[in-house]
C-alpha cells in the first residue's frame, strides 16, 4: 500500500511539474524503477513485459550486462567522454570495429558522420548534404514515412498531426506513395520513375529520395524488395541521392543488421540511430559514400557528436551479436514466431485484421483507433507495454528486444491476445 501511494504521489508531481507536451507517461502511467532484459518494474511493484524496447532504442535490451561491463569499465578508466569531434581511441575504435565487422563484409563503403544526438539530426544532416552536393532543393518522400520532429525532417514526414504542430509552412519535399499505398495492381515505384522524368509533371529534380524499407511510425508498412531495388533505379537515373532512414528498423530489428540487406541496395547516405549504442545512450550517425562527402570542416556542426560513452557501448553490441550471422538467424526465427502467433490472432478474432512486419518489427492492424487504443491500454494494465502505430493510431505496434527468450515472448503475446479480446467485447457490447 506504501509503495502503491508513493507512486501516485510521483506521478501528481509529474502532472503538475511537467509540460502537457508529455506522451508516454499518460500511455503508460507508472513510475518505472528498474529494468533488465524484457521486463520493467513499477516502484509499486509490477512487473511490465515490454515489447516497446524504447521506440527502438533497446533492441539488445534494458541493461543488457555485458553491454554494461564496458561502460563501467571505461567510465572507471577516466577516460574521455565527450571531446566534440576530437580524436579519441573511443572514436576511432568504433570506426574501425564498423567498418570490418559491419561495412566491410557486406561489401559496403562510407565514411562516417557523428551528427547530434538524435534521429532527427542526422535526417537533417543528410538532407542537408545532398541539397549541397546536387544544387537541388526537393526532397522525395513517401506517404506515411516519420523522420523526426525538427523542421527538415518534418517537412518530409508525412502525419498531418505533426506537421500541424510545427506552427510554420513545411516545404522542400514532394509526397509519392508508398509501396502498396494505391493497391497492390499499381505500381507506384513506376509512377514516381513517370513524374521525374516528365519534364512537365510539376515536380522539381529531387536532390534525394529519402525512403523507410519498413515504415514504423506510419503503421508497419512493408516495402517488397522489387520496389526498393526500383526506387534506387530511379534515384540514379533522376541525378538524385538515395537515403535510407534506418534509424528504427537498423541495428538488427529486419534480421539484418541493415534493413535494406534484404533487397541488395546500396544507398548513397544511411541514418542510423536509436540502438546504435546498444544501451539506450544517444548516438546518431550519416554514414556517407565518399564520392558525396562534399561537406567543408566545421560546415555542419554540434556540441554533442559521437558521444565516447555510446561509442564504447556500440563497440560492445557489435562484438556480442554480429561477429557472425548466428544473432540475426535467431531474429528471424523469434520473428517467424511471432508472425504465427500474431496471423492465428487475427484469423480467430475477426477477418478485417490484417498483421505486417520484418524481422522482430510487426503491427497488428486493427482498422479502427478506438480498438487499438483500448488492447492497448488493456495490455498494460495486465502487464505488457505496447505502443500504437499508423495514421490514426489503428496500428498496435511490437519491437520486443531482439533478445528476449521465447517464454516471455509468448507471455506476452498471450497477454495481447487477452487484452485484444476484452477490447472487442467491450466494443460490441456499446
Amino acid at each position: 500500500m506504501a509503495r502503491a501511494m508513493n507512486a501516485s504521489r510521483k506521478m501528481q508531481a509529474l502532472d503538475a511539474l511537467e509540460s502537457n507536451v508529455r506522451s508516454y507517461s499518460r500511455s503508460f502511467p507508472a513510475v518505472f524503477s528498474r529494468a533488465r532484459g524484457s521486463i520493467m518494474l513499477t516502484e509499486d511493484g509490477r512487473k511490465v513485459v515490454d515489447f516497446f524496447s524504447g521506440a527502438g532504442t533497446l533492441n539488445y535490451g534494458h541493461n543488457n550486462h555485458r553491454i554494461k561491463a564496458a561502460i563501467a569499465d571505461y567510465l572507471a578508466s577516466d577516460a574521455v567522454v565527450h571531446g566534440l569531434d576530437m580524436a579519441t581511441p573511443a572514436k576511432i575504435d568504433f570506426m574501425e570495429l564498423f567498418n570490418t565487422v559491419i561495412l566491410a563484409r557486406r561489401n559496403l563503403e562510407y565514411c562516417f558522420q557523428f551528427t547530434g544526438p538524435t534521429g532527427a539530426n542526422a535526417i537533417e544532416a543528410a538532407i542537408k548534404l545532398a541539397r549541397k552536393v546536387t544544387g537541388r532543393q526537393n526532397i522525395i518522400s513517401f506517404t506515411n514515412g516519420y523522420h523526426g520532429m525538427s523542421l527538415g525532417a518534418m517537412a518530409a514526414s508525412g502525419n498531418r498531426a505533426y506537421r500541424t504542430a510545427s506552427g510554420v509552412a513545411l516545404s522542400g519535399a514532394t509526397f509519392m506513395p508508398y509501396d502498396g499505398y494505391l493497391g497492390p495492381d499499381v505500381d507506384t515505384a513506376d509512377y514516381l520513375q513517370k513524374v521525374l522524368a516528365d519534364e512537365s509533371s510539376g515536380i522539381d529534380c529531387p536532390a534525394a529520395i529519402l525512403v523507410e524499407t519498413v515504415q514504423g511510425e506510419g503503421g508497419i508498412n512493408v516495402a517488397g524488395r522489387e520496389w526498393l531495388q526500383a526506387v534506387q533505379t530511379v534515384a540514379k537515373s533522376a541525378g538524385a541521392l538515395l537515403i535510407v532512414d534506418d534509424v528504427q528498423m537498423g541495428c538488427g530489428r529486419t534480421g539484418h543488421f541493415f534493413s535494406f540487406e534484404f533487397a541488395d541496395l546500396s544507398p548513397d547516405l544511411v541514418v542510423l540511430s536509436k540502438s546504435l549504442s546498444g544501451y539506450g545512450l544517444p548516438l546518431s550517425m550519416v554514414l556517407i559514400k565518399k564520392e558525396f562527402d562534399a561537406w567543408q570542416p566545421g560546415e555542419h556542426t554540434g556540441t554533442f557528436r559521437g558521444n565516447n560513452l555510446a561509442l564504447v557501448a556500440a563497440m560492445a553490441a557489435i562484438d556480442l551479436y554480429w561477429r557472425d550471422e548466428a544473432f540475426g538467424l535467431e531474429v528471424l526465427r523469434l520473428g517467424e514466431f511471432m508472425r504465427h502467433r500474431l496471423e492465428t490472432i487475427a484469423v480467430k478474432y475477426g477477418n478485417s485484421f490484417a498483421v505486417r512486419g520484418r524481422g522482430m518489427a510487426f503491427g497488428f492492424d486493427c482498422q479502427m483507433p478506438e480498438i487499438a487504443a483500448a488492447t492497448a491500454r488493456g495490455a498494460f494494465e495486465r502487464g505488457l507495454m505496447v505502443e500504437r502505430c499508423g495514421p490514426v493510431d489503428q496500428v498496435v505496434k511490437f519491437l520486443p528486444a531482439l533478445t528476449i527468450d521465447c517464454e516471455t515472448l509468448d507471455h506476452g503475446l498471450e497477454i495481447f491476445e487477452q487484452a485484444l479480446n476484452q477490447a472487442l467485447k467491450r466494443t460490441r457490447s456499446s
